[in-house]
């Protein structure tokens, strides 16, 4: 029981370090659903580092998928405190095995591809990588709506992902990625070149604002279904997405400066949003 107890708490801190406003929302759960929705952070943050920070990514993707497939058949390393929380997780709850396999493909795309021709194809990574981890934790959260609530899940996860892309366009520029659909990018007369030099201009902002608004288009498509969720998970969903979708706020309001420096929701500003609701 110690052990457990150890994985689940580093599970936590992972989350506490990478991803403050996921871990302020969902601690809001009760002890036994927040300790596997830590898991399932512990799992997706991992693939994630793997793919950005891995001296060879490629390989240790691979060699993850390998650890993962031993987890589903029950031959894995418990002495590794990500196995050994999941596996009481995946003992607790009717888990989504598909679902954490679509968000490992979804980090390996990172590795292969790093232009976006269309809205569609970015629609499609955020999908992989963001609306999975929405499919990972409905079985924790809600199970018996997982159906009703699949789509509005899907679109938290568009919009979390979108949100993400518009909040890192200088990190990711970094790493050689572009996230900014090409085709809206053409469609507003902003260059690659630009971008590149962190121009700031009447047409970043329209390429900036025009996925802006799809991704609030998908905040509001997945609040439609959000009295579906029990009352003990019902507050922690709409809170992320309400600390996510005031960071669109928070750029506009530092005059959509995303080159050099990064936008985010202080404490106080989640108080706030949390005493509104």
């Amino acid at each position: 029981m110690e052990k457990l107890k150890a994985a689940y708490a580093q599970c936590e801190e992972l989350i506490k370090i990478h991803s403050k406003s996921f871990h302020k929302a969902f601690s809001l759960l009760p002890a036994e659903k927040k300790k596997a929705v830590w898991a399932v952070y512990a799992f997706c943050r991992t693939v994630d580092d793997i793919v950005d920070e891995g001296t060879e990514p490629e390989k240790e993707l691979l060699a993850f998928e390998e650890d993962f497939k031993r987890f589903l058949n029950g031959e894995h390393d418990r002495s590794h405190y990500i196995w050994l929380a999941l596996e009481d997780t995946f003992s607790r709850f009717d888990m989504d095995e598909e679902a954490f396999w679509d968000m490992i493909k979804g980090q390996r795309m990172d590795l292969t591809k790093t232009r976006y021709e269309t809205l569609e194809e970015v629609f499609q990574y955020s999908y992989h990588v963001a609306s999975t981890v929405g499919l990972m934790i409905l079985p924790i959260i809600a199970p018996r709506k997982k159906s009703t609530l699949r789509n509005g899940a899907i679109a938290l996860g568009i919009a979390m992902q979108l949100t993400n892309i518009l909040r890192d366009i200088g990190e990711d520029l970094d790493r050689d990625r572009i996230y900014l659909p090409k085709e809206v990018m053409d469609q507003f007369g902003y260059t690659k070149a630009e971008l590149e030099s962190g121009v700031i201009n009447e047409s970043f902002i329209s390429v900036w604002e025009y996925l802006a608004f799809e991704a609030e288009a998908y905040y509001e498509e997945a609040m439609d279904t959000i009295d579906e969720y029990p009352l003990h998970s019902r507050t922690p969903v709409k809170a992320a997405a309400f600390f996510y979708r005031a960071i669109l706020n928070k750029v506009r309001s530092n005059n959509y400066r995303v080159f050099g420096e990064r936008n985010y929701v202080t404490q106080d500003e989640k108080i706030s949003i949390l005493s509104q609701m």
